[in-house]
């Protein structure tokens, strides 16, 4: 069995290898704007999906799985009056960049709350999902982010607007909440991406947001974790 099929070693809520867990870094972001994470059912296994850990940074956020979500249990209907994808009065907005989308930015300081909804999976995945809630909801607007810097990624990415969730919804969050929602939830993507990353012998321990934890070393035997 290879180390990436041993759940044990890994954290239950954050995913990470245990020696490198990052729950006690997870901040507590009260935000106007609704979060859903609408997660497909395979990326919900992960270990480097990142919708999750958004989820927990933000108490006015939810998860629907597209699928199954990984206790097995069906994924919850989505219907137009969900309470789950929206409160009351919210503008619904769907962070994809459709042909159709405009930019986010047109929507920020409007009086109605927003509820953004976020497709995780991949390009294809997510693509699906958007044509899903749109037959089951109805026209939901979408909404593109600005072109982001180019930074390390866990996967490989071909395009520069095919981010990681987890900085998609900081991204997303700095124009609609502010530069502090923005920072903070970048520097949990940076730090779970520098430590997977240094991990696997991709990085070393000075380029890690934060550092290494004392005494733990690399997971990769090809590594001296320096």
């Amino acid at each position: 069995m290879s180390r990436h099929s041993k759940p044990h070693l890994r954290c239950r809520e954050c995913r990470m290898h245990l020696s490198l867990c990052i729950c006690a870094l997870l901040p507590r972001i009260e935000t106007r704007t609704r979060v859903v994470l609408i997660i497909h059912q395979l990326e919900s296994l992960k270990p480097t999906n990142t919708g999750v850990v958004a989820a927990r940074c933000l108490p006015n956020s939810a998860i629907v799985y597209r699928g199954r979500s990984p206790d097995g249990v069906a994924g919850a209907s989505m219907t137009r009056d969900s309470p789950t994808l929206s409160p009351p009065g919210a503008q619904r907005l769907m962070l994809f960049p459709h042909a159709s989308a405009t930019p986010l930015e047109d929507w920020r300081g409007r009086s109605e709350p927003i509820a953004l909804l976020v497709p995780d999976g991949t390009w294809r995945q997510a693509g699906r999902t958007r044509t899903q809630l749109a037959a089951q909801l109805g026209d939901i607007p979408c909404v593109s982010l600005p072109a982001a810097p180019a930074q390390k990624r866990l996967r490989n990415s071909f395009a520069s607007q095919r981010l990681a969730t987890l900085e998609a919804v900081a991204l997303a969050l700095g124009i609609l909440e502010g530069p502090d929602v923005e920072r903070e939830l970048l520097r949990v993507w940076r730090t779970m991406t520098d430590r997977t990353l240094w991990s696997n012998g991709r990085v070393t321990a000075d380029e890690v947001m934060g550092g290494i934890p004392p005494g733990v070393r690399s997971h990769d035997p090809l590594s001296t974790g320096r």
